[in-house]
């Protein structure tokens, strides 16, 4: 549990810190960001993140976990489209409007941030279960997921970091007092 989700906190930290940012408005910023094997590992990073959270959580809080799990089902088919989508089609002419379009389709924006929402609620349940500093933190961490996409990048660095240190710390606090036990 304690590798886990350390490993998954240092993925999203690497998320941002290794995601190409360049001004995605201009069809050239565009392609150079989403057309970069940047662009796929650092979102690669996320997806894999996403994935190891709730392995982590079934030691910790199993209704959680499945909250998670939940969540990260209806977020990672957006970063699929995100990643492995945008990265085909930063060579095309008209990249900005393929763009707008596979990012702002109804569905998928709604079942992305549904997912973001839900991780986040599953985050807080830890935090409302164990009453530490290091479950606010990791909640924390969480619950901003969403709201980090609107912010300039050092702010989206500075929330990767956040999100490593809720995990580093929860996975640390875990290993140190056992009884910190799912149910």
């Amino acid at each position: 549990m304690r590798v886990t989700l350390a490993a998954a906190g240092l993925l999203f930290l690497l998320y941002p810190a290794f995601r190409p940012w360049e001004d995605e408005t201009t069809a050239a910023g565009a392609a150079a960001a989403m057309g970069s094997q940047a662009w796929v590992w650092s979102h690669l990073f996320a997806m894999i993140g996403f994935i190891l959270v709730p392995i982590a959580l079934l030691e910790i809080h199993r209704t959680a976990a499945i909250t998670f799990w939940v969540g990260a089902g209806l977020t990672l088919p957006y970063y699929g489209a995100e990643n492995f989508g945008l990265h085909e089609i930063a060579a095309q002419p008209d990249l900005l409007e393929l763009a707008e379009a596979v990012r702002y389709n109804p569905v998928a924006v709604t079942t992305f941030a549904l997912g973001l929402v839900t991780m986040g609620v599953a985050a807080v349940m830890v935090a409302l279960k164990l009453r530490t500093t290091a479950a606010w933190v990791f909640a924390a961490g969480f619950a901003l997921f969403l709201p980090q996409f609107f912010t300039p990048p050092a702010i989206r660095i500075a929330h990767g970091v956040l999100v490593l240190v809720g995990c580093v710390w929860l996975a640390r606090e875990k290993a140190e007092h056992p009884q910190l036990t799912a149910s």
